[in-house]
């Protein structure tokens, strides 16, 4: 058998994977909430001998700060209108459907 012609394994084949946590990942700890753009805003790094320019790390980090910022207030903004939509088809609901059980039946009344 060539090489060509072998199957592709990937890197893990054959490895034990890591078992998940009991609760599968649904309770995050602290530390991997959700970034506020206060955090990324307010975020200092080492300056190192090498390393990036800090005026340009700032700026990249006010302009994702100001974008998290919007995405926050798009996301409130938006769960407050699905309130709001639920209140008005709730009231219509109530105001236009008929009660429950007062249709037709489909068993003939029997039971």
């Amino acid at each position: 058998m060539s090489r060509r012609d072998r199957p592709i394994r990937s890197p893990s084949a054959g490895r034990d994977r890591p078992t998940r946590s009991p609760n599968a990942g649904w309770y995050r700890p602290e530390v991997t909430r959700p970034l506020t753009a206060g955090q990324v805003r307010d975020r200092r790094f080492a300056t190192v001998r090498r390393g990036l320019d800090p005026v340009e790390v700032h700026a990249f980090l006010a302009q994702v700060a100001g974008e998290l910022a919007a995405a926050h207030r798009e996301l409130a903004r938006t769960a407050e209108e699905n309130v709001r939509i639920k209140r008005a088809l709730r009231s219509w609901h109530s105001r236009f459907a008929p009660p429950a059980g007062s249709g037709p039946r489909r068993d003939g009344g029997r039971w």
